[in-house]
């Protein structure tokens, strides 16, 4: 699909999703896709943004591997600075998570994951927004530089056409189990087959939390696992530290001998 829009200095907003279609043990939903992150530097050397999304990234759930080559590739205006990567701190670490605190623990690897996010391209978050309007936009025309068309993180984070995409994919899939990631695919994909909206709901506890649970999605009956979104697993920025020692101790307990 084209026409998504227009990341800053110019690289198109791209629909991110599962490469290998082959059959998959798990089915994971995120909630969008992440972007390639670079320094911004003006022309003196001194930082303008810390972390500014510049490219789509380029598989789902990046782990930030070639983030220096892809950067390297946008080319900017010399008065306009240049940019390097933001490190992998801010590159990855989703993708990263993913491996590391689901993944592996439940003896799986990516080749036994379909992965998929309720929104399959990158968005706007507030802070990139402010970013944007504070610095770049003011050398739109000064500098020549690309508008930048970039989609918010919507309210509505799936409608029907997205949902039946997504049911689409799973189906494609064959996977038995479907790992949630935090309460948004909850809300906006299983809840309509059945599923609690909330995490929570499932409760919190060493004794409730990351256990399997019947659902019948598509005419198929299946297990929904609901997990805490990477922020908290990974123990990302403002984390939750409940839900981050949960699944810490879940990681070690619990998910070695689940799956069926």
């Amino acid at each position: 699909m084209t026409g998504l829009g227009t990341f800053p200095f110019g690289r198109p907003i791209e629909r991110v999703l599962q490469g290998d279609r082959n059959p998959k043990r798990v089915f994971v939903l995120g909630v969008y896709a992440s972007a390639v992150h670079a320094r911004w530097l003006n022309s003196n050397g001194k930082q303008v943004v810390r972390a500014l999304a510049v490219a789509s990234e380029p598989y789902i759930f990046w782990k930030g591997e070639e983030a220096d080559g892809i950067i390297s590739k946008i080319r900017i205006p010399e008065k306009a600075g240049r940019l390097i990567s933001a490190g992998g701190h801010l590159n990855g670490p989703s993708g990263r998570s993913i491996d590391e605190n689901y993944l592996n623990p439940l003896g799986l690897t990516r080749e036994d994951a379909w992965l998929c996010d309720l929104v399959p391209h990158s968005c706007m978050n507030p802070g990139q927004a402010k970013a944007v309007k504070d610095h770049y936009c003011p050398l739109v025309e000064k500098l020549n530089l690309p508008p930048v068309k970039w989609p918010r993180v919507p309210t509505k984070l799936a409608d029907d056409s997205r949902r039946a995409e997504i049911a689409a994919e799973l189906r494609q899939s064959d996977a038995e189990v479907v790992i949630t990631l935090g309460d948004q695919p909850l809300r906006w994909f299983t809840s309509r087959y059945g599923s609690e909206e909330r995490l929570s709901a499932y409760g919190k506890s060493a004794e409730t939390y990351g256990r399997l649970h019947a659902i019948d999605i598509g005419g198929r009956p299946r297990f929904l696992l609901p997990l805490v979104h990477p922020r908290q697993a990974a123990r990302l920025g403002g984390h939750d530290g409940t839900w981050a020692n949960l699944h810490g101790g879940w990681t070690k307990d619990i998910a070695p001998s689940l799956l069926p």
